[in-house]
């Protein structure tokens, strides 16, 4: 049986593929910290039209202050995450690029061991390993 998660992270991966390579198409011309402005505003207005959309607004007074304080320094990560990355695309290829930032996954496995208390087993780990190994090994130019 399938997991609940998985169509929605596989959704994940594809659209971020299409991110990439649709972003480096767009900052040919483009200084790369502009082109992060314009796609922060859609993402802005996209997300702002599919909550209203689906009757998912919640009371900004619903949100509590611990809540608030991880969102924020989510937001700041993503917006930090977003300006290098658009960088790295404008200054490399988009082939290179994006695996070197989905090196994030190995990050998050350590961060989410260490800082949440989660559990990998050993196969686990294997597979972050390959996964950092692999990025690597694409990113290389040889």
């Amino acid at each position: 049986m399938m997991q609940a998660w998985l169509p929605w992270a596989l959704g994940s991966a594809g659209f971020a593929a299409l991110t990439a390579i649709f972003a480096k198409i767009g900052i040919e011309r483009l200084n790369s910290d502009f082109a992060t402005l314009i796609r922060t505003g859609v993402i802005l207005v996209v997300t702002t039209a599919f909550v209203l959309a689906t009757g998912q607004m919640q009371p900004l007074s619903a949100v509590n202050r611990k809540t608030w304080i991880f969102l924020v320094l989510s937001g700041l990560a993503t917006g930090a995450s977003w300006l290098c990355y658009f960088r790295a695309l404008k200054l490399g290829d988009a082939a290179r690029v994006a695996p070197i930032d989905k090196l994030s996954v190995v990050l998050v496995a350590l961060f989410g061991t260490l800082l949440l208390g989660e559990r990998l087993s050993g196969p686990n780990w294997a597979g972050v390993g390959l996964i950092a190994a692999g990025a690597i090994l694409v990113a290389y130019r040889g």
